[in-house]
């Protein structure tokens, strides 16, 4: 007889009003142009979409040498440094931006700060495509980078009254409040967003596993191990009381030993993982426990973006 178990399934969670477009973006190119369609770095951070687009005729690469003038050419969901367009256009190549428009925000709100005679601060990880293409809308040495609060106390701005600030859009929300009450305190005159940079749907997923943790045993996490508001969630439900909580990219990851004994698991996705994982990994849990799955919704999206022009006209 197969022990009793509550699935607490987060919502929101999955998909992002920007994942979406950015997905859309690629099949729409692929109709409109056929394949080949090259897409610069991962259109989104997830092996199962991209694998799809891959099999329907995308083909990605890291670098826009790696792609043929005469073909299409797609930027990722996470933003590029102003150089790659700027090559795309020297090399007259025809390139859709997919950039999510949260993450283009974020890029003019650093590009108006410069032109106000401002240096940035950025508060992001090191090496994430969308840090990338945010330092790269600004000249060299004009981005500050920093991770954690220890990172304020070691950067040199060029001026400390004259310092503006932005954050990547995936970041957790707890941890970034303590690195920029860090900034305040040692440059009072710091300007910051006049709205949150962290995206609503980064916010609304950690807070779902917030209103979940205190009733689980366990947390699984849906994405993948380079999506960065994915891992942001399994740090979210450990630092909200949740002892084992895991990253998944799907059902086959599960390690069933770990959950031996447990009576109530977590549920959630990351930004970039689509709803057909979620329910295999529900169906996972129905072969080895009688499940009970439970709802937990602290919030509703209504958020779309519309796709570029190009793709809605006709070839």
């Amino acid at each position: 007889m197969p022990k009793p178990l509550t699935l607490y399934l987060a919502a929101p969670r999955g998909f992002c009003a920007g994942v979406d477009r950015a997905i859309k973006i690629v099949e729409m190119a692929l109709e409109k142009w056929g394949a080949p369609v090259y897409v610069r770095h991962e259109i989104v951070h997830n092996k199962f979409v991209v694998d799809g687009l891959r099999a329907k005729g995308a083909v990605f690469v890291e670098e826009l040498d790696d792609c043929p003038a005469d073909r299409p050419v797609i930027f990722s969901a996470h933003g590029v440094p102003k150089s790659v367009p700027a090559e795309a256009e020297r090399r007259a190549m025809t390139y859709v931006d997919a950039t999510c428009p949260l993450v283009s925000k974020v890029h003019i709100e650093a590009e108006r700060h410069f032109q106000n005679g401002l240096q940035m601060v950025m508060i992001g990880h090191e090496g994430h495509p969308e840090t990338l293409g945010t330092m790269g809308q600004l000249p060299e040495g004009e981005v500050l980078l920093v991770e954690t609060v220890a990172d304020v106390a070691r950067i040199a701005p060029r001026d400390p009254e004259r310092l503006a600030f932005i954050t990547q859009t995936t970041l957790s929300v707890d941890d970034t409040a303590g690195i920029v009450a860090a900034l305040k305190a040692r440059f009072p005159a710091i300007v910051g967003p006049h709205k949150e940079d962290i995206c609503y749907a980064t916010t609304n997923r950690q807070e779902a596993v917030k209103a979940i943790a205190a009733r689980i045993d366990a947390l699984l996490v849906i994405g993948a191990p380079n999506s960065s508001n994915s891992k942001r969630l399994v740090e979210v439900g450990r630092a909200a009381g949740c002892a084992y909580a895991q990253l998944v990219q799907r059902a086959t990851d599960i390690d069933w030993r770990a959950l031996d004994g447990i009576r109530a698991v977590g549920v959630t996705a990351g930004a970039s993982a689509p709803e057909v994982l979620v329910n295999e990994v529900i169906d996972a849990f129905r072969d080895h426990f009688d499940v009970t799955v439970e709802l937990v919704e602290t919030a509703r999206e209504r958020v779309e973006f519309k796709v570029p022009r190009v793709l809605r006209e006709p070839a």
